[in-house]
């Protein structure tokens, strides 16, 4: 019975590849046939999550803080004999722990659910339990998006009707550091990616650039993290910088000064995302006109689910979207790339800052993502 109903959702997945999960969509016409097809089946969702630590290769520093480790949050949710794998990514900045997270995925019961399919319906309610909580409910969005995948047997790149070779270069992170550091880190990065991204925002920012621009000439992402607090400054600051190759800027300004930003935005020679700023899909209009673009990161807008939608609005109001990440396993990483193709800047370097990733899953070869055809959110343990 059960390998007769998988065998049947993965014939029949082939009719959904490039539609969303909108009422009346293929996708949804065969969530809503998969649901019936397992109404009279006893098996239950089993989900289950455990703490994880990330160990990472440098200290990591950023305008406002170092750190050596990321606590995370590993999910697992099971269904006839598939598994799908979620991650909550937890750096201090983001305000939840381990033990925040495990409460809040405690509260979660989807035995009233009969099938994955229900995918709206469940992170509907997962989302009502209580408010905030991104990362503890991207664990589950994930979790969840990569066990319907692979009962149809599709990456979610496909099911979304995106084309893999279009994903971008990402940018590989170098923290704040002594220009020697600096310098030792983009000799070991530089040969391998096509784009850097330097982290700015204390009283060596032109020291960090300065130093870089001694080892390479490649083009450079600057995240300032509201470093800067005047915005004359920032200005000055982006024109100087565009003149060191620099091709974008990543929140220049505190993240509730929205005027400023705008300020800055208007007259800012390079394109200006927001990161701090933006959290959810209700803040993408409210943004538009501060900066040129949004930063999704699952981890603070709930997961894949949203993500989505918040790539289809930010385009309709002609915004850019960059894909970014936290410090994450492959797990997170890759169902991030999933979005990928169908964005203009992507900081999906997460999995390469650890030392003790427990999944393969999204690649990088000569700087560019590499999306594999595994199903669901493309990993592998």
């Amino acid at each position: 019975m059960a390998q007769s109903r998988r065998d049947f959702l993965r014939k029949t997945a082939l009719a959904s590849l490039g539609a969303g999960l909108a009422a009346g969509s293929p996708l949804s016409i065969f969530a809503q046939k998969s649901k019936d097809k397992v109404t009279g089946n006893k098996g239950k969702m089993k989900f289950s999550f455990r703490p994880f630590d990330l160990q990472l290769r440098h200290v990591f520093t950023i305008a406002n803080f170092s750190r050596t480790t990321t606590p995370v949050v590993l999910t697992e949710i099971e269904f006839d004999g598939i598994t799908g794998y979620g991650e909550a990514s937890l750096p201090p900045y983001l305000g939840e722990t381990q033990a925040s997270v495990m409460e809040f995925l405690k509260k979660i019961d989807l035995s009233q659910f009969s099938s994955p399919f229900e995918l709206d319906d469940i992170l509907t309610y997962v989302d009502k339990i209580a408010e905030n909580n991104t990362a503890a409910k991207a664990s589950v969005d994930i979790a969840l998006h990569d066990l319907v995948g692979k009962i149809m047997g599709q990456p979610w790149y496909k099911i979304w009707g995106l084309d893999k070779s279009k994903a971008p270069s990402t940018t590989f992170t170098i923290g704040i550091d002594t220009a020697d550091v600096v310098k030792e880190k983009t000799r070991e990065a530089a040969p391998l990616y096509n784009i850097l991204k330097v982290k700015l925002g204390r009283d060596n920012d032109k020291e960090m650039i300065e130093a870089i621009r001694t080892v390479t000439d490649k083009p450079i992402a600057i995240d300032a993290n509201q470093g800067w607090k005047d915005k004359h400054h920032a200005l000055d600051m982006i024109y100087w910088l565009k003149e060191k190759g620099i091709v974008m800027i990543e929140q220049p300004m505190p993240k509730y000064n929205l005027d400023d930003s705008a300020w800055v935005t208007e007259r800012s020679p390079l394109p200006v995302f927001a990161d701090e700023s933006f959290q959810r899909l209700n803040d993408v209009l409210r943004l538009k006109g501060a900066f040129t673009g949004v930063n999704i990161k699952l981890m603070k807008c709930t997961g894949m689910r949203e993500a989505w939608k918040i790539l289809t609005v930010a385009r309709a109001a002609n915004m850019q979207v960059m894909i970014g990440c936290m410090t994450e396993t492959s797990c997170a990483i890759s169902a991030a790339s999933q979005l990928s193709p169908a964005v203009d800047w992507a900081d999906l370097d997460g999995n390469l800052l650890i030392s003790n990733d427990i999944y393969k899953g999204t690649t990088v070869v000569d700087g560019k993502l590499i999306l594999n055809d595994l199903p669901g959110i493309g990993i592998e343990k």
